[in-house]
């Protein structure tokens, strides 16, 4: 099967799994949207909310509204760069970590209960899976 059939196929379990994940997380009073920032700004501590938006493929302007919901709900905060004060990047607050904790814990129990479904064959195809799909979404050089 060529590129093409297999991304038609491919989509919309995609797209499925990704809409069924993002559920998971409005019992816990956030959007997946906020999640995906909270991720983001783990895995870069202090990044800029320009260098967000531009991450995250959101306007500056939108960047900015979105920061500062999550800042009134006390999720993330603006900090002092190290080097340079003028520069002051977002961090994730104690809440901020804890709703990403809980978001995990409640996305990995949602997919561990459908995963036991499913055969040791199944299971060991998905799992034959998970490094080239890792390849589709690193960022292209």
């Amino acid at each position: 099967m060529g590129p093409a059939p297999l991304a038609a196929r491919l989509r919309p379990v995609l797209l499925k799994l990704a809409r069924e994940l993002r559920r998971e997380v409005h019992p816990l009073g956030v959007t997946g949207g906020q999640v995906s920032l909270l991720v983001e700004i783990e895995r870069r501590p202090g990044i800029a909310a320009a260098e967000l938006a531009t991450r995250e493929r959101i306007s500056p302007a939108g960047m900015s509204g979105h920061v500062a919901r999550l800042e009134r709900a006390s999720l993330v905060e603006r900090r002092a760069h190290s080097r340079d004060r003028r520069r002051r990047g977002l961090v994730l607050t104690p809440a901020g970590q804890s709703v990403l904790r809980s978001v995990r814990a409640r996305r990995t129990a949602w997919l561990a209960k459908r995963l036991q479904r499913l055969s040791a064959p199944e299971l060991a195809a998905i799992d034959g899976a998970i490094a080239p799909l890792r390849r589709l979404l690193e960022e292209d050089a």
